[in-house]
């Protein structure tokens, strides 16, 4: 609202302005300015979805790969779309000393976000209309599966800070996208990205493929689909019973995970001096 600094008092944020916020009864900091959006947040039943996929460790491969690229000497790692958290915990225990940022448009992730790290503090707000992070302040940002604010992401990173984004590959999902009503990839996703973020100020350090194959069961094919847009568009039952035509008698299909990680810093003047 005012872009002042928080303090806590109790269970309330305050502003030397007077802006307060009361901290919700799950641990989380509603941050939002009450003007009305246009994106639709999470539900409780695709934040229910993603915690099981997550929990059965079928992106382990992806947070082994952020954990591989985060400076274990980072102060503040800040999650920008977090989700439950599972991703920002990940990389935490990768930072030992580190404290993060959970940051998403959903109640329901917010919750789930609170209990997914001692050292994180979770937060609801829209990344939109700005992330209530100080200036310089980010020895990381994470954006995995989620939108990009490019101009607010360069300013709340610190010098020598790394963006870690993790995008979709066309082949990602490929053997269940279309018959469990999950969107289509564009074929140059990958190369549209990294042309925004060459058009924002700053500069790919590395584009890192992973790709691994899971076996998932009729209901975890469910969840996958649940956990993303398709939750928003079709019913519980609905989604159960395209997963049980995918999986067949065998009551499981194989599905590839196919994404791209590429880390990104911000290029100051000052830094290459």
């Amino acid at each position: 609202m005012c872009r002042d600094r928080l303090a806590v008092d109790g269970r309330t944020l305050i502003c030397p302005l007077g802006h307060r916020f009361d901290l919700a009864r799950q641990g989380y900091a509603p941050l939002l300015s009450g003007r009305g959006r246009a994106h639709r947040s999470d539900t409780a039943p695709m934040v229910a979805a993603r915690r099981r996929i997550l929990d059965a460790g079928v992106f382990a491969a992806v947070q082994r790969e952020l954990a591989a690229h985060t400076d274990p000497a980072s102060s503040s790692i800040v999650d920008a779309g977090a989700g439950t958290g599972h991703y920002l915990a990940s990389v935490l225990d990768a930072a030992p000393e580190a404290h993060g940022i959970g940051i998403d448009l959903s109640k329901y992730c917010a919750r789930a976000c609170a209990r997914a790290s001692e050292r994180a503090i979770s937060v609801v707000a829209d990344l939109w209309e700005g992330l209530p992070v100080r200036s310089g302040t980010a020895d990381a940002v994470l954006s995995v599966f989620a939108p990009r604010n490019l101009a607010e992401t360069a300013r709340i990173l610190a010098p020598g800070g790394r963006w870690l984004i993790v995008t979709p590959n066309p082949g990602h999902l490929h053997q269940v996208r279309e018959e469990l009503g999950m969107l289509r990839i564009g074929a140059e996703k990958l190369e549209r990205l990294h042309r925004d973020l060459a058009g924002g100020g700053f500069v790919v350090n590395a584009a890192v493929p992973v790709v691994s194959t899971v076996v998932l069961t009729a209901a975890r094919l469910a969840d996958l689909a649940g956990m993303g847009p398709a939750g928003h568009h079709r019913t519980e039952s609905e989604l159960a019973a395209a997963a049980a035509h995918v999986a067949g008698a065998a009551g499981e299909h194989p599905v590839t995970l196919d994404v791209t990680l590429t880390v990104a810093h911000v290029d100051r003047p000052h830094d290459r001096s």
